[in-house]
Parts: C-alpha cells; structure tokens; sequence
C-alpha cells in the first residue's frame, strides 16, 4: 500500500476517534464531574496440578486450562477527594482474611484508603482452584497433604496477585467521566422446584425470584475512549459441570473477554448480584460462550444508548455484623449425623472434634456489609456470602431500582445467605448448604431483616431521604 493508501485508512479512524469525543463533550457536558480512574488487570491462573472447587464429584485435580483466569482493579477518586478500588476476581469465594489482608495491604500505601473504601468480589465460578479459607468442608473429606499444600501456595499467591493489582489501578489515574445505566438480560433462572410451599430439589423454574437487571457503570477518557467498563449480574458461574475437571472462568470470564475485545484498551469488570439461587440456562461447554455473549451484546447495547453521569464517591461504610445461628446443635444430634451422607458425616465428626477440644461450637456466623454513594443519587452496595434473589429485589423496592447497585459475593463469602422465605421453604440454599461451608445449623429466621437494615445503616442520610416511599 502506498504513502496516500495509509494515509485513507487513517483519516476516517482518526475522524471517528474525533467525534467520539466531540459526542462525549456533547453528551455528557462541560458541567459533568470529571473523576480520576485507573484500571489494571492480573493473570491468575493457578500452576497445574491443583484441586478445583465448586463440585465434588471431580475425582482428581485439574492438569489442564481451557481458559486463563483474571482478577480487575478499578480505582475512582483522587487521593485529596478519597479514592476507592474495586477488586473483581475469578475465584470461588474469598475468605474474610484474604480481603483484610489486600486491604491493609492497600492502607499501607494509601493511609486514606480505609477499610471501606476498598472492595473484593468473587465471581464464583466453579472451576477454579479451591482457596483456602473458604467452604472448609467442600470435599467431605481430608485432602492429601500435598493437595492442600498446593491451594495454600495458589492462595497466597492470589493475595499478592490481589493486591498488586489494586495498586496497579490506583498508580494508573487519569481523568475521566463516569456514568450508568441499566440493561436485562434473562439467561439466569430460578433452580429451587417448590411444591406445596417446600423445597422438593434442583430444576430450573421460571417464575421463581430472579433480579435479571445487568447494570454498566463506564469510564470514559477525554478523548471518548472507554476506559473502564464494570458490569453486574445475579448468576452462578455454573455454566460448566461438575464433570469439567479444567480452569475456566464460566460465563463471567468470557463475558469480560468479549466486553474487552470490543472496547480495545478497557478493562472489563464482571461482579456477581444476588444469584445465588439462579443457574444459567443453557448449560455445558457450548453455552459459556452464549451466556457470556449474551452479557456481552447487553453492554453493547447500554452503552450505544443514554447513560446517567456520576461523579466522585462521597460516602463510604463498612459493617460487620453477626448472624445469628438458628438454635444449638445438641452432641446427641451431632453423633446421629454420623451415620448420614458423607457431607454430613464428615461436618458432623469437624463438631465433634472441636467439641472434644473444649472449643464451643459457632453461635453466630459473622458477615461484611459495605456501601459507597456517588454523586448523582447513586449507590452501590456490597453483601458477603451467596445472597439469593429476594434481598437484591427487596432492596430495590425499598431504595429504589433506578439509583441502587447490589454487588454479592463480596469481601467475604461464609455460607449462603437465605431470605425468609428461603428459609421457610428449607432445601439446599437454607439447610444443607451449611455443612460444606462449617456451619452447625441453618441461620436465624430474622436474617434477612438484619441485613436489609444494616444496609439501610451503612447508607448515608440524605440517600436514604430520597427513598421510594
């Protein structure tokens, strides 16, 4: 090609380059904020051999990556405004002291980065490594030493990988503008079949409680590039089965690839809503790329349409709470146990064991609750542990569905987190659930309330005032 056909080329890239931000300036205007942003991105793929969670019916460790594994950073703010940073990484849980240590980490850098300005969230995709610290009863059984010992290396490595990139993010500000906006998308369904107002086990029902909103919050440079793109949907990463013995990210990892490939140059941040009673539907290898898709075309499709700005972070909380456990666990039920399934024999003899030791067992399980408010009448929030449908949607309702973002499976991941209902209707997500994760018994009825109304506390007075009545 020659001097005037690479000059052809050229000219309309430039030309569209030079109006994306002349529509940037026109759209958003001069009297718009503009925040500091910075963005970073981290390979954490673990070193094969090595145990994968979410399933137990794996009967080996993984020796192979379909797909490499990622942790994001976004950080908004200034140091003189009070920056914050979001982790996202794509992992099965984080443990609550994973979280602290990135954040202690992050103060030592930033002394104004308190513990409620930085968050971690999991995407809970279940084929990745085992971490340690979290679901401590997952295999029903004691790994072999050298097993373990490769999930405490990964996992400290994880917590370095964690926070570099949060450092990362925050070295890497420049100005940029902010806005949101919601999209939908419906591949995650309902997967607790009812009958008679009791869990009867695992079928995708439609009609059930699902939050299909697909929220995008997008940092745009000055010139009109995307700097950033954060995305939110309440679904498990359970695209791919249990007899999937390899590291893949699921839907949220393709989905965050396609979103990047797109947008050349961004950093795409997929966080996990309260879904923690929804599967994808469809399922299997093929479909990740759907499901992923899918998510994708959605933030397309937002972003091409009218977004709402926000500006700087001006509030900040965390909380951390107690949830209470529903009753004591007499020994004469736990010796019962013994004789049940393996999950629950082995639960059952961890008691048991710490009974023997003199150590009483758990009353209370303990449980983060974090927010952040925007300028411009937005907030998001952050629950710990796998929250099911009706907190996201009860939430909305209360605070209301335009000006609300629910992030789960953040900072800390203890059990599950039934609603009341939930609870009423028993099954996996209320009850069962428990013994993988080291708990003696189901939580307390009120859970829910005390979630729902620490949220409320954590929020600042003057979002609240401007609540749905």
């Amino acid at each position: 090609m020659d001097g005037r056909g690479v000059f052809m080329v050229v000219l309309p890239r430039l030309f569209r380059r030079a109006v994306l931000g002349l529509l940037f300036l026109s759209t958003l205007g001069a009297a718009e904020p503009t925040v500091a942003v910075g963005v970073a991105r981290s390979d954490i793929t673990p070193e094969l051999p090595i145990r994968l969670s979410g399933y137990q019916s794996r009967p080996d460790e993984a020796t192979r990556v379909q797909m490499p594994m990622t942790a994001r950073a976004l950080a908004i703010g200034s140091d003189a405004a009070g920056p914050v940073v979001l982790i996202t990484a794509e992992v099965i849980a984080v443990s609550e002291g994973l979280s602290e240590a990135v954040a202690t980490a992050v103060r030592a850098k930033y002394p104004a980065i308190t513990r409620e300005r930085i968050a971690v969230c999991a995407t809970h995709q279940h084929t990745g490594p085992a971490i340690a610290g979290t679901i401590p009863f997952m295999f029903s059984r004691d790994l072999p030493v050298e097993e373990q010992a490769r999930i405490e290396r990964y996992t400290a490595r994880l917590q370095e990988k964690l926070i570099a990139v949060a450092l990362a993010a925050l070295a890497d500000r420049k100005p940029a503008r902010l806005a949101w906006a919601q999209g939908k998308t419906d591949f995650a369904v309902n997967r607790r079949l009812i009958v008679d107002g009791k869990h009867t086990g695992y079928k995708a029902t439609p009609g059930g409680p699902v939050d299909h909103a697909l929220p995008v919050l997008r940092a745009v440079d000055e010139q009109g590039g995307v700097r950033a793109v954060l995305v939110n949907y309440a679904c498990h990463c359970t695209t791919l089965k249990g007899g999937d013995n390899y590291v893949h990210p699921d839907w949220a990892g393709e989905a965050a690839k396609r979103i990047e490939g797109t947008n050349g140059g961004a950093v795409a941040l997929v966080a996990i809503g309260c879904g923690a009673d929804s599967d994808p539907q469809p399922r299997g290898l093929p479909a990740v790329a759907t499901n992923g898709g899918a998510v994708a075309e959605e933030v397309a499709r937002v972003m091409a349409g009218e977004m709402r700005a926000v500006g700087q972070v001006t509030h900040a909380a965390f909380r951390r709470i107690e949830l209470p456990l529903g009753r004591t666990v007499p020994r004469e039920e736990l010796e019962a146990r013994l004789k049940g399934k393996p999950n629950i024999a082995y639960a059952a003899a961890q008691f048991l064991r710490q009974l023997d030791a003199g150590k009483p067992l758990p009353a209370a399980v303990p449980y983060p609750v974090q927010a952040w408010a925007f300028e411009g009448d937005f907030a998001m929030v952050f629950l710990g542990g796998e929250v099911v449908a009706e907190y996201a949607l009860r939430l909305k309702r209360e605070l209301g569905v335009s000006r609300l973002w629910v992030n789960a499976y953040a900072n800390h991941v203890p059990c599950y987190i039934p609603s009341r209902q939930v609870l009423q209707e028993g099954g996996y997500e209320a009850d069962h659930a428990m013994d993988y994760y080291g708990w003696p018994t189901r939580l307390a009825e009120d859970t829910e309330d005390r979630i729902v109304r620490t949220v409320h506390d954590v929020l600042p007075a003057n979002f609240l005032k401007g609540s749905p009545r």
